[in-house]
């Protein structure tokens, strides 16, 4: 029984893989990728240069998870190839991971607008197993993911209770504080409003706010602060009232943790509604990242009522 029980597991996490990888899988980043495939329980169906990728994967009849490796490829081929991998993995619904170094962030954000994808920053053999991981949901993955719907289930029994708890110091407040009452009951106050009214904040303001996260850095130690959704946050924020734009490589290094962390967290917030990405129209190699509406009322409505209440903006 038990022999029947693991073979069917094993059944179960087989996949095929195509590794695309212009250097050959003798080079670090193909062995890693095809080791990790093979520690997945995977198999490479077929490797092919970047170029002629879209016709290998075309070819074939079933519905592989696409590695690719373009660490090795100029800017323009990246782009050209990356463009059609995008639409072909989209139009077949297949997963792709792709291997990229930092100087090539922004040509690949501004190629993948439309497919379910992976982007790693010089990975290592555990970000290419990882990542296989979540592309293939593997029965780690599926731990991982009781885990954080756990994790989740508790962040809102805790945000639900913050709310509750601000509710009734908000009622309290309407009793035992007169001036304070005023300022948070009162109808005209528009904490939706842009910052520059009642309660003005600069971009030179949010930029100080950055600097001061990154002396804590400085003077504590390096790692011990991680914050890389609201560093971003912050930045994006700042750029919307200084009218910049913000590739997404500036915005990895806002994050101020490693590329791969910050490119998981764009794609974790671009996801919950609250970054967007714009192409830019005079270059096709490029893309901007912006706050959304949604984002930018967020952004508006801490800073009021962080200022209302008398409290830093940090």
């Amino acid at each position: 029984m038990q022999l029947i029980e693991r073979e069917y597991l094993a059944q179960m996490t087989r996949f095929d893989a195509v590794l695309i990888n212009d250097a050959g899988d003798e080079e670090v980043g193909g062995a890693g990728a095809a080791a990790a495939v093979a520690l997945a329980g995977g198999r490479i169906v077929t490797s092919a240069p970047l170029h002629d990728a879209v016709k290998r994967i075309a070819d074939l009849a079933s519905r592989p998870l696409i590695l690719i490796d373009a660490r090795s490829a100029s800017e323009d081929d990246l782009s050209r190839a990356l463009s059609r991998l995008d639409g072909l993995a989209a139009g077949r619904d297949l997963s792709m991971v792709v291997a990229i170094d930092s100087e090539q962030i922004d040509v690949t954000a501004a190629g993948l607008q439309l497919s379910r994808h992976q982007i790693l920053c010089d990975p290592g053999p555990s970000d290419w197993i990882g990542a296989i991981a979540v592309a293939q949901g593997t029965t780690h993955l599926a731990l991982h993911d009781r885990i954080s719907e756990n994790e989740a289930a508790r962040l809102a029994k805790l945000n639900a209770e913050v709310a509750r708890i601000a509710d009734v110091l908000a009622r309290l407040s309407k009793h035992d504080d007169p001036p304070r009452s005023a300022l948070v009951a009162e109808a005209g106050l528009d904490f939706s409003s842009e910052p520059g009214g009642e309660h003005p904040i600069t971009a030179a303001d949010i930029r100080q706010i950055v600097r001061a996260r990154r002396l804590r850095d400085r003077y504590v130690g390096t790692g011990l602060f991680e914050d890389p959704a609201w560093d971003m946050m912050l930045d994006l924020y700042a750029a919307h009232l200084e009218r910049a734009h913000v590739s997404v490589s500036s915005l990895c290094i806002a994050a101020a943790v490693a590329p791969t962390t910050a490119l998981r967290w764009i794609a974790r917030l671009t996801e919950a509604g609250l970054f967007e990405r714009r192409p830019d129209p005079f270059d096709r190699r490029r893309a901007f990242m912006s706050l959304t509406e949604r984002g930018l009322d967020a952004m508006r409505r801490y800073v009021s009522m962080a200022r209302a209440l008398g409290l830093p903006v940090v």
